[in-house]
């Protein structure tokens, strides 16, 4: 039997101008992480035009690999193609302190987390918080690992998921003025109400693979949000650990969670993100495609499948235009 916690993922972003652009720099975190829960075993990135990508880590211990497409071209094409193998975890060993003893860790935890603790542009601490915030707390059962799971299950029973109800840019004003989002947004909210509650809280950005992708004989499928990557969120309990939590599919993270990148928020861990020169308007499509690395004979296997336009051009202003991916 093929290990079927060891994936192959082709992720194709593709932009398409209305006319020549030129100057294009841009920058993707798109290689899975490798830690005590994942092994990278193989990335390749390649861009079309041709391009010589470098490769640093940033700040928080994420890899980031850069490029540039300086002559005029009127489409930009980023493939990756990577395998990684998912670990087994054991349960969580305890619940961590009680949670009235959070507010008594104030000052230890924002030595220790200060960057985690703060409210950003995407993540601000609002007063339309204060409802989830206040029913986890009655569904906690006075544990930290508790309150942090209610939240969780708070987040995906109260706000639908709906593709178009937010963008790019949204913060969770937006998601909870309309009870609507997509992963992104859902992320950001179980990271601000952590915060607020005063637990460290971190964006992560990566991949879920489909269930029926997970399972033998399966065939090539999206990943939920359709052709998109996915998002949840770590949260800290003190004297567990971090806590990863998915608050899309209201549980926590498991085995077809595969982790890119994290940050305080989006802005830190965008897979793709760039500026070009030029007045054209763009169009932005986003493909990817999940299967078990090897089949039952021991076989690799995927089918490549081209990205298509997804939206109507963007009427966005010249000289130098932004080009960026929502996490869906």
């Amino acid at each position: 039997m093929a290990n079927m916690n060891r994936y192959r993922l082709l992720h194709i972003t593709e932009f398409q101008y209305d006319g020549p652009v030129s100057e294009s720099y841009n920058e993707v975190r798109l290689r899975p992480m490798q830690d005590e829960w994942q092994s990278c075993l193989s990335f390749r990135l390649t861009t079309h035009p041709m391009s010589h990508p470098s490769s640093h880590l940033d700040f928080f211990g994420n890899w980031v690999h850069q490029f540039n497409i300086l002559p005029d071209h009127r489409q930009l094409r980023i493939e990756t193609d990577t395998v990684v193998l998912i670990h087994e975890q054991l349960p969580p060993p305890g619940t961590g302190v009680p949670l009235q003893d959070i507010h008594g860790m104030k000052d230890a935890l924002l030595d220790d987390f200060y960057d985690m603790l703060l409210p950003t542009i995407y993540t601000p601490h609002l007063a339309g918080l204060k409802a989830i915030i206040e029913g986890a707390e009655e569904l906690a059962g006075g544990t930290t690992l508790g309150f942090v799971e209610a939240a969780t299950r708070i987040i995906h029973e109260g706000f639908r998921y709906e593709k178009g109800a937010t963008h790019v840019k949204s913060s969770i004003a937006d998601a909870l003025s309309s009870g609507a989002g997509v992963c992104q947004d859902f992320a950001h909210l179980l990271i601000a109400a952590a915060r607020v509650r005063g637990l460290p809280a971190r964006y992560v950005s990566g991949y879920l693979v489909p269930r029926r992708t997970a399972e033998p004989g399966a065939s090539v499928e999206e990943v939920i949000g359709g052709q998109a990557s996915h998002a949840w969120a770590e949260v800290y309990v003190p004297g567990l650990g971090w806590s990863p939590q998915d608050p899309t599919l209201g549980r926590p993270v498991g085995l077809r969670h595969v982790r890119i990148a994290y940050g305080r928020d989006y802005g830190d861990v965008a897979p793709v993100r760039g500026v070009y020169k030029g007045h054209a308007g763009q169009r932005l499509s986003v493909d990817v495609r999940v299967r078990p690395a090897l089949d039952d004979e021991g076989c690799e296997h995927l089918k490549e499948t081209a990205a298509g336009p997804a939206a109507p051009p963007a009427e966005l202003e010249p000289p130098q235009q932004q080009q960026e991916q929502q996490q869906q």
